[in-house]
């Protein structure tokens, strides 16, 4: 089976530091793979948040992932610092995509290149809605 291949472009708009836990590792003793999702989310929760996107139901809305690609390039191990870079594009009239990549910046090891896409949807229809305007004006070059 042919590998995943992510080309992400230098559209990262955040970046935040995680500590990996010891609940974050598997028997390897290295970052499991649910726990790599669930990093990536907190990534996203504050990427979100840093830009005031995080709460959509004043609007009705909320976000909803529909996709997740992953790249995993290393191993993370209890207590690294991994510095988590977020960024969006590929933007269409629903949604688009949060990018990832993740280091371990005292090494300088590429850990994982990540995408989630994303949709928004009406919560009291649970259908798609269009794209809040409020993301084009806070990454008018993603587009």
């Amino acid at each position: 089976m042919a590998r995943v291949k992510l080309n992400l472009p230098e559209q990262f708009y955040f970046t935040t530091a995680l500590s990996v836990r010891f609940t974050d590792l598997n028997v390897g003793s290295h970052v499991g793979n649910d726990q790599m999702i669930a990093l990536l989310s907190e990534a996203r929760s504050r990427f979100l948040h840093h830009f005031g996107l995080e709460d959509w139901r004043d609007q009705k809305m909320s976000l909803l992932i529909t996709d997740l690609m992953a790249s995993y390039k290393k191993s993370a191990y209890g207590r690294d610092i991994l510095q988590f870079e977020v960024g969006v594009m590929d933007f269409n009239k629903y949604g688009g995509d949060i990018i990832y990549r993740v280091t371990r910046p005292a090494t300088g090891d590429l850990i994982l290149c990540a995408k989630t896409g994303f949709v928004f949807i009406n919560i009291a229809t649970s259908q798609i809605a269009p794209l809040p305007e409020q993301f084009r004006a806070i990454f008018p070059d993603a587009f």
